[in-house]
């Protein structure tokens, strides 16, 4: 506040960067509203992959060591620390464009405050989208270190695998926005948990190879976005990747932002363009 002569004024708004991009401004909401849970959040980043890692990697890996030896030639806690990063930025990002995808149209109206200043539809997807991406970093980052403490990092290569996760978690977050954009209520998120997600985590790869599935199931695990991401992850993490699979798994994650994006931008325009 600015007084004098008994008039008080307020300050005027803090201006944007000239030339920055609007979206920025989106963006810049989500990190202030994370500013309350940021302290409970990383803590879980940090308690998660050390808490999966120790129990299914070092617990259950020691039986599967001893008794099946290695699992794609290496051991089972190197096999499965990889797959984990890629599932849990599968969690990350289809956590972040359900609910608060919803509580900024129907429940906070988020989106509407944001539609009444200058920014456009697309300003404020790209913005949310953006702020998912950054989350993603962080909760990538964290687990790759973890994976680092544990010995499991084969390859300098690994460092690759942060983006390969913000990458597989934004392949699940466009078109989750899209779909979450179009519900009333929250009911088709149980669903799409229970029949989408919770599959994917159990049968993309991460926790055993797909060539442990039954013949008919291979071909479906295959085309799920997990499998690319849990692949790529791995190859990366173990140094194991060639070019022309990473291409094919990155154009395919790429593809599927892309497509959830495009959706993404009619079902917000539809819900929030009146």
């Amino acid at each position: 506040m600015v007084t004098g002569a008994g008039v008080t004024r307020q300050r005027p708004a803090e201006q944007p960067r000239a030339g920055a991009p609007r979206w920025l401004r989106s963006m810049r909401y989500w990190t202030y509203q994370y500013k309350r849970t940021w302290r409970g959040s990383v803590t879980t980043s940090f308690l998660y992959p050390v808490l999966y890692l120790a129990a299914m990697g070092l617990g259950l890996g020691s039986l599967v060591d001893h008794h099946a030896h290695l699992v794609d030639g290496v051991r089972y806690v190197d096999f499965l620390a990889p797959g984990l990063l890629a599932a849990t930025a599968m969690q990350i990002g289809g956590n972040e464009a359900m609910y608060p995808v919803m509580a900024a149209i129907k429940w906070l109206r988020t989106y509407f405050a944001m539609l009444a200043t200058p920014l456009t539809v697309v300003d404020v997807l790209v913005g949310h989208l953006a702020w998912i991406a950054l989350r993603l970093v962080l909760v990538t980052s964290i687990y790759l270190a973890i994976m680092a403490m544990f010995g499991t990092v084969g390859s300098a290569l690994a460092v690759l695998a942060i983006p390969a996760g913000v990458l597989t978690g934004l392949a699940f977050a466009a078109p989750i926005a899209a779909f979450a954009a179009t519900q009333q209520n929250d009911t088709g998120f149980s669903t799409l948990y229970r029949f989408g997600m919770i599959p994917l985590f159990l049968f993309s790869g991460t926790f055993f190879p797909i060539s442990q599935l039954p013949g008919w199931l291979e071909p479906v695990a295959e085309v799920s976005p997990l499998y690319h991401g849990v692949a790529l992850c791995r190859g990366l993490t173990l140094g194991h990747l060639a070019a022309g699979p990473a291409l094919v798994h990155v154009a395919f994650l790429l593809a599927l932002v892309g497509v959830g994006f495009a959706l993404a931008t009619t079902t917000y325009r539809r819900r929030l363009v009146t």
